[in-house]
């Protein structure tokens, strides 16, 4: 559902702004409010986790997501809209490092990689479902019932989340204090480093403004690292980041992340900007590409243990290098599709790979900040994907060519292939991502 809520807006997007009479910029806002909020807060959702305590972290979030939803699909003007799309990314925070800590508390070893692997093909598939459910909805009750539909779905999990999941016991030696410079300087930091990535995409990564929001976000991570080494409750464990898999696996969710804005991005826009199709036939042609997210995602999950998370890493690169390079020689419908599923069985399981190697060691006490490492480089991906994606395709995006989609499929295509290479390097040479050490 969160991730749903930040593709179903792509095809919803221009009925959003004709019914509420928006500003290019205010919608652009639409998008970005609800990616800068949940990307900023996440190390704090997941400190916080660690805490407090993920099962109410979980459901405190979901209640605040669920009422965001509300709010925004009865919204009537602009400062409501946005409003509400801030609300819906705190509540995002809050839920998923606490639902993906939670995950790797009660799982261990090869049933950790499973449960990882239906994260991951919750989490891909949930992109996709996003572009087929947005099509269908707008072109049906309307732009609203794109949210309003997380209303009765949050409900009814928060009626039978608290039977299905155990109570899980504090780590022992963790007190309940929280850092709060370190969290306002960390939050600081993600946002300006986020909403820099956006900026480019909007006014180019040379920009003076682009470059002038880069330097802050760097300098507000420097004094966020010195002040953790002299806070007398530190919000995080510098050392985490540096530990190889935490390393890796942050590398291969960035990467994977990114690539698969991209496939979604440039598919979606080249199947309604360029090829005409309306929205509901484009939700529906996105559909291979849902089913292929999950079946990679799946079959990465049964086969991590035994195969590595090196290999699958590899693999999952070469193929997703080998599905964006297909619209690149054969343009067209058919090719689009078939190219963009093909990448996205690839990255769906690039995304097991991260998670399994990111967390297959992470102490109890420490899953709730790793999850929300992993998470908040997922938004950094998917902001870096966006604003590259559009500068390549922005001569496509303008109308009457296929140059720039062309360009930035090569372009997606060679960063694919690239960190394949690196993934070989960078995962420690394990069989199983909880048997690596820092």
């Amino acid at each position: 559902m969160l991730i749903l809520d930040v593709t179903v807006v792509a095809i919803a997007l221009p009925h959003i702004g004709a019914d509420l009479d928006l500003s290019r910029s205010a919608l652009t806002w639409v998008v970005s409010a609800y990616t800068l909020t949940f990307g900023g807060l996440m190390l704090l959702g997941g400190r916080g986790a660690d805490l407090f305590g993920a099962r109410g972290l979980v459901l405190a979030g979901l209640a605040t997501f669920t009422a965001a939803s509300l709010v925004v699909g009865l919204a009537d003007g602009a400062e409501v809209l946005i409003a509400g799309r801030v609300a819906q990314g705190v509540g995002a925070a809050m839920l998923s490092p606490a639902a993906l800590s939670v995950v790797v508390r009660l799982f261990e070893g090869e049933e950790r990689n499973k449960a990882l692997g239906i994260w991951s093909a919750l989490g891909g598939s949930g992109a996709a479902a996003g572009v087929l459910l947005g099509g269908v909805l707008t072109a049906g009750p309307g732009w609203p019932w794109a949210f309003f539909v997380n209303v009765p779905v949050g409900l009814a999990i928060m009626v039978l989340l608290p039977r299905m999941l155990p109570p899980l016991p504090r780590p022992e030696g963790v007190r309940p204090r929280l850092d709060a410079p370190g969290a306002l300087l960390v939050t600081g930091a993600t946002g300006v480093g986020i909403y820099a990535l956006i900026n480019a995409g909007d006014h180019g990564w040379a920009a003076l403004s682009t470059l002038v929001l880069a330097a802050a976000a760097v300098v507000l991570y420097l004094v966020f690292g010195a002040w953790q080494r002299v806070a007398k409750s530190p919000l995080m464990d510098l050392g985490l980041l540096f530990r190889r898999p935490v390393t890796a696996g942050t590398f291969v969710i960035l990467t994977g992340t990114a690539l698969m804005v991209a496939v979604f991005f440039l598919g979606s826009f080249y199947l309604q900007e360029y090829s005409g199709h309306g929205a509901l036939v484009t939700g529906l042609l996105f559909l291979p590409v849902a089913l292929a997210t999950m079946g990679g995602a799946h079959t990465a999950g049964r086969v991590i243990g035994v195969a590595g998370a090196r290999r699958v890493g590899v693999i999952g690169m070469l193929v997703a290098a080998a599905g964006l390079v297909v619209p690149v020689f054969w343009a067209g419908t058919p090719s689009v599709v078939i190219g963009v599923s093909l990448a996205a069985a690839g990255i769906g399981s690039l995304f097991v790979v991260a998670s399994a190697t990111a967390l297959g060691q992470v102490e109890p006490h420490q899953a709730g900040l790793a999850s929300g490492i992993v998470s908040t480089f997922h938004e950094f991906g998917a902001s870096i994907g966006a604003a590259v994606v559009s500068s390549l395709a922005a001569v496509s995006l303008a109308g009457g060519t296929d140059a720039g989609f062309e360009r930035a499929f090569t372009v997606a295509a060679v960063v694919a292939a690239v960190a394949a290479v690196v993934v070989a390097i960078l995962i420690p040479p394990t069989r199983t991502a909880s048997a690596t050490t820092s």
